[in-house]
Parts: structure tokens; sequence; C-alpha cells
């Protein structure tokens, strides 16, 4: 989520606050639901390559409900998150919705009871999220998903000063999806197309891209 509160940035490096707070998460939410209105049609696009092709509107439902409960949102970070999850479940019955609320749901878990967290155990809460996704999932890192760029980006996070993180994260990204846009897709509706998936990026690596991007 973006650190940041008040106008927005145009640099992912501008200063930050020092810890996550419900306000610093609101304004995350925000810029990302506000990207994913302008690239709905493209992840609709890359996901009808190798799923379902409305990647772009579920991502698109889930931004437009979390920023109807924005406003309500406690000041506890953890209940806030978990009303974030809460709202994603119910506009998205896709398996990507489903990864992203049990994402929140971990983060809400361990955030419980506290108004700050301190943006250096956002690493560990990446983990923590990525632990609970894969379960869920059923799904192993090097199978060619979103988990992969998580981990990636949880990884490249730890002990990055708050100014660089997400600097940080979108090489991680970015980096990720080019190691692995040569791999075939092994589970989920893209594994059916086999050989095919190879030279292709998955959609859920790139959903995620967005949301980093539209955070700067």
């Amino acid at each position: 989520m973006s650190a940041t509160t008040g106008t927005p940035t145009d640099s992912p490096t501008a200063p930050l606050t020092t810890s996550l707070t419900t306000a610093a998460l609101a304004d995350g939410l925000q810029r990302i639901a506000a990207h994913m209105e302008t690239v709905a049609e493209a992840l609709n696009a890359a996901d009808g390559q190798l799923g379902d092709g409305d990647l772009g509107v579920t991502m698109q439902r889930g931004g437009r409900e979390l920023v109807k409960v924005l406003p309500t949102l406690p000041d506890d970070v953890g209940m806030a998150l978990l009303a974030c999850a809460q709202a994603v479940t119910r506009v998205s019955g896709s398996s990507y919705g489903t990864l992203l609320a049990t994402g929140l749901m971990a983060a809400a878990k361990a955030t419980r009871g506290r108004t700050e967290v301190p943006w250096a155990e956002f690493s560990a809460l990446l983990h923590g999220a990525l632990q609970a996704m894969m379960a869920r999932g059923k799904a192993s890192l090097g199978d060619k998903t979103v988990l992969d760029v998580l981990d990636a980006t949880a990884r490249a996070l730890d002990g990055v000063a708050p100014g660089e993180m997400l600097s940080a994260a979108s090489g991680a990204v970015d980096d990720t999806m080019t190691r692995m846009r040569g791999q075939q897709a092994k589970i989920g509706r893209a594994r059916i197309f086999a050989e095919r998936s190879v030279g292709l990026d998955d959609p859920g690596m790139l959903a995620f891209r967005e949301m980093l991007r539209g955070l700067s």
C-alpha cells in the first residue's frame, strides 16, 4: 500500500510517512482503484490469452467497492484491512479476487489492534500474506503466478528504507516477470495452454505490477 497521505506524489521516492496507518492505506487504495479504471481493458486482453478474459473487470469492481468503504475504515489498521478484504470478497467470485482477499485477511490478523505499523514490518506482512495465499490457492513458487512476484517483492523490501520501497518493489517485479516470461504456466486455467503460455506474462503478475504503478 502507499505510505503517503494527502496530495498524490509524482515519484516513487517521494518522502513517506514513517508507518502504515488507515489514512495511508486509504490513500494507496484510492490511487490503485483510479489506476485500475485506466488499465482494465488491457488486463482483460492479457487474461484472455491465458484465462477467462475478466481480470480487468475483477480489478475494476474490486477497486470501486474499496473506494466505497474507504470513508468508513476504522483507525485500527487490522480491522481496516479486514474491511477491505470483505469488500473485495463481496464483488469478486474470481480466483484472483479470492487470493487478494486472503492476503488482506492475513495482513489484518497480523496488525489487528494497532493504529500504526512501521514500514520496516511490511516485508514480513507480505511474507505472511504469501503463505496464506499459497495455502488457499494450492500453488507453489515457480508456478508462474502472482505468488512469484509477491515473493520477490517481500524479499526486495526487507531492510529497505521507506522512501525506496516502491522503487525496490517495482524493480523486483519487473525482474521476476522477465525471468519467468519464458517459462510455462503450471497451475490454474493458464496451465491448459501449456507451451502456448511460454513467452506470455502471467495476467496475475501484470495486475500486481499495475497495482504498484497505481501507487506511483
